[in-house]
């Protein structure tokens, strides 16, 4: 073995171990793919829940007229969406992803809802926030966390841009608490979803990346603990469907 090679960083992609260096565009290569049925796959793998689970996250950031949002790895625009009307015409969306095709899709999504005016579109990475210091009331990553490399800088990023008192919310699949609940949920996610990927998407391999991710993400206390360690206070934590699903919190202080 090549004793360089050995000695290269390396992170999860799914179950396999990849160099450092490789994780972002390999997720880039699933989500290139993905977005043009990511919306009806969405759909069709929660049966519909990921749309009252993105509700409620945008229902319990307390959003005011005016105020500043950052919706990082926001892809189709299903949570910019949500908030738009709720910060007004006095207030501003940034609705960001790393991913090209999906911040296409999701910009044209916006315009065909009228939420032009409201939402300006960037294409960022959450570990180099491109925004000075105190920028933000809320910033918020729903369903992406997991695919960032390097999650603890992102994590210390979203609190460097948010004001003192400005919030950080976290929506993402976690770790099942309903032992009756988790062995089905297992099934579903390495039987059904790739098969969905496969007949509806004609991707089995990027669904099948999507469930072994999920597996992969810092459980409950430990993506907590993170959000400590990136300057957040007052964390708490918030689960959806016996766990399935987690809303984390953290403010700047």
């Amino acid at each position: 073995m090549d004793k360089s090679n050995a000695e290269k960083p390396t992170t999860h992609f799914g179950y396999r171990d990849v160099a450092l260096t490789e994780k972002q565009s390999l997720v880039g290569e699933v989500f290139s793919s993905v977005a043009s049925r990511y919306d009806v796959m969405n759909d069709l793998m929660s049966l519909g829940l990921h749309r009252l689970w993105k509700r409620h996250f945008v229902a319990t950031a307390q959003l005011r007229a005016g105020d500043r949002v950052l919706d990082l790895a926001g892809g189709t625009g299903d949570i910019a969406g949500l908030m738009a009307p709720l910060v007004g015409a006095s207030g501003m969306v940034v609705l960001s992803d790393i991913n090209a095709d999906m911040l296409m899709r999701g910009r044209d999504r916006m315009l065909d809802e009228g939420h032009s005016a409201h939402i300006v579109c960037a294409r960022i990475n959450a570990e180099a926030l491109p925004f000075p210091d105190r920028s933000f009331d809320l910033v918020t990553i729903a369903f992406g966390l997991r695919n960032v490399t390097d999650q603890a800088r992102a994590l210390a990023e979203m609190c460097r841009v948010l004001r003192p008192g400005g919030r950080a919310l976290v929506l993402e699949f976690s770790e099942v608490r309903q032992p009756l609940l988790k062995p089905l949920y297992d099934v579903y996610s390495f039987n059904v979803l790739p098969l969905l990927g496969r007949l509806v998407a004609k991707d089995e391999a990027s669904y099948r990346y999507l469930a072994e991710s999920i597996r992969k993400h810092p459980n409950q206390s430990t993506l907590a603990a993170m959000l400590v360690d990136a300057g957040l206070a007052r964390v708490s934590v918030r689960n959806l469907l016996g766990g399935m699903v987690a809303i984390h919190s953290g403010y700047a202080v």
